[in-house]
């Protein structure tokens, strides 16, 4: 593997470089990138995981937002005419546009925690544009992200991912594998967008907006939660206790509910 230059990570841009060789080969092999693949690294940093995707592809998209990174990556890859580097942030970044008529695209990344969740979304909100996502988190996002109904970590996060995509929690990384060490376990998650919905919303933002309602006090139950949008008849009628606790309702639940009150809100039925 080519030297990396030295960086001095930026506590404002949440850098952590990843060293361990081992986890960088047993995130390779997770991911298991192929030819004809259209790979997508979000925060490339230094280039650990960039080298060994590049060698397997030889081409490489990038998306990095520390300008000062960028000259050495197109030193460190220069012999690669397939490498490319979008300098920006990927929060905004317009990941449809990116796909195009193409294939949908493999994203990748060692994600800062401070902006690993609303990123998440953004890409579930991009849908057909991505084939699968394998990330490196906090420890406790991707537990959220792959938890089940009814346990402790169930909540808005997990029912926004599982609506969109299949998740599983691959292998833990330990804070020693980072320079500078971060305080916190990370984990290696994988998300593959359904190829068809399991439950489809009538109005994804609607249905998004009364979940986080739900969610917003959990130790509340779902009739006062959702009080002024759906009363406890309706739930009722929907098959679904309005004295239960928000993190104890399934996906499917959560769509049913928000389904009726896309049928109410428009006097139609949808169902």
């Amino acid at each position: 593997m080519s030297h990396v230059p030295q960086h001095r990570a930026r506590k404002r841009f949440g850098q952590n470089f990843l060293r361990d060789p081992g986890i960088i080969g047993r995130i390779i092999r997770a991911i298991g990138p192929r030819d004809g693949d259209r790979l997508v690294e979000i925060g490339p940093g230094q280039g650990a995981l960039t080298e060994p995707l590049i060698e397997e592809t030889g081409k490489l998209e990038v998306i990095e937002l520390d300008r000062d990174l960028i000259p050495g990556l197109r030193v460190q890859f220069f012999n690669y005419p397939e490498f490319v580097i979008h300098e920006g942030d990927a929060l905004a970044f317009d990941f449809a546009a990116l796909k195009g008529d193409g294939p949908a695209l493999r994203v990748v990344g060692n994600l800062p925690y401070n902006i690993s969740t609303p990123l998440i979304v953004h890409l579930l909100e991009a849908e057909d544009a991505v084939a699968d996502m394998h990330f490196m988190l906090q420890k406790e996002v991707v537990e959220r992200l792959a938890a089940e109904p009814g346990g402790p970590d169930w909540g808005r996060l997990s029912v926004m991912a599982q609506y969109y995509c299949q998740v599983e929690q691959l292998f833990i990384v330990p804070p020693e594998a980072f320079v500078p060490r971060p305080k916190v376990d990370s984990a290696i998650v994988r998300l593959t967008p359904h190829a068809t919905l399991p439950h489809t919303a009538h109005d994804t933002t609607l249905l998004f907006a009364l979940v986080k309602q739900a969610f917003g006090q959990r130790r509340k139950t779902l009739r006062n939660n959702l009080k002024g949008r759906v009363d406890a008849d309706t739930l009722e009628v929907l098959g679904i206790d309005p004295g239960r606790r928000p993190q104890t309702l399934t996906v499917e639940e959560f769509v049913r509910i928000a389904n009726r009150v896309a049928t109410d809100d428009s006097g139609e039925d949808k169902t």
